[in-house]
């Protein structure tokens, strides 16, 4: 477990959103920790490594005595690593690996063209935006809706699905509304505002059944409102994804800023215990 001194001295320093201690803790209800320059988190035979040191500049030889510690001390049976380069010995032998980029939006220097921000207007004059700090069941059924319309990772589907958990315990997530004039839900956005310098889009959806033109581009604008009160330099847009998502990023000035770079290793399999362990777990 992490003190809360730890934390601060984290999101003092973070600058990728799984620096951000509450969110990840709440979104893989793992258990966060130091390990030297590194934040980690762990959960019943399963470690995660943050591995974008929070002071010193990254190194393949010092991120691989990181894993070589971790797997001594806490001889964990899955271990998911993320950072930008990952060591060929270990992507040999992922079960589960990802290549991407993380983009950034600079908010104190953005020029937002002119189509845009009439696009924005427009979209205004059909919607109200609301800054909330509640999931409710609206939000529930759009991210059911999308889930069935939109063909995604399972992992994406898993953080959309820890949403309600995530913003019912963060002290540092807002959710963006998007309301049409017949007060449906039209689209939703869940920003993290932990971090010191910058705030990050966790995840949003915008409906079909309750389509309005321009919903996202106007959360987006409403993101970049809300950041700048913040005091925030600049926004962490995620990873690049897939083609639309990149071009709807790149539209408003995001651009790839940190290689990312994912590895899953089963390294033993699960005991009689283990299992007895996990199925009593589920009839709690």
């Amino acid at each position: 477990m992490i003190t809360e001194e730890e934390e601060r001295y984290i999101l003092s320093r973070a600058y990728i959103p799984e620096h951000s201690v509450g969110l990840m803790t709440s979104v893989s209800d793992s258990e966060p920790f130091l390990m030297g320059d590194y934040f980690c988190l762990r959960k019943e035979g399963w470690v995660i490594v943050v591995g974008y040191p929070l002071e010193n500049g990254f190194t393949i030889e010092a991120f691989e005595a990181l894993a070589g510690r971790i797997k001594r001390e806490f001889k964990p049976r899955r271990l998911s690593l993320m950072a930008p380069k990952l060591p060929p010995s270990f992507m040999k032998s992922c079960r589960e690996n990802e290549m991407d980029d993380y983009y950034i939006l600079d908010i104190q220097n953005i020029k937002i063209r002119t189509g845009l921000r009439r696009a924005v207007d427009r979209a205004r004059e059909n919607l109200t935006v609301e800054r909330s700090f509640d999931f409710t069941r609206k939000h529930m059924i759009l991210s059911q809706e999308f889930i069935e319309r939109v063909e995604m990772h399972p992992r994406i589907r898993e953080l959309l699905l820890r949403m309600p958990q995530y913003v019912g315990s963060a002290t540092n997530s807002i959710v963006l509304n998007a309301w049409d004039k017949k007060g449906n839900l039209a689209a939703f956005y869940i920003v993290d505002l932990a971090a010191k310098d910058f705030s990050t889009y966790v995840i949003g959806c915008h409906s079909r059944r309750t389509y309005t033109m321009g919903a996202s581009d106007l959360l987006v604008s409403e993101m970049i409102d809300l950041s700048l009160s913040y005091d925030k330099d600049y926004i962490h847009l995620g990873l690049g994804v897939n083609r639309g998502i990149r071009q709807f990023k790149k539209k408003w000035g995001g651009i790839p800023r940190l290689r990312y770079e994912m590895c899953e290793l089963v390294l033993r399999k699960p005991s009689l215990f283990d299992a007895i362990k996990g199925l009593s777990h589920n009839y709690r």
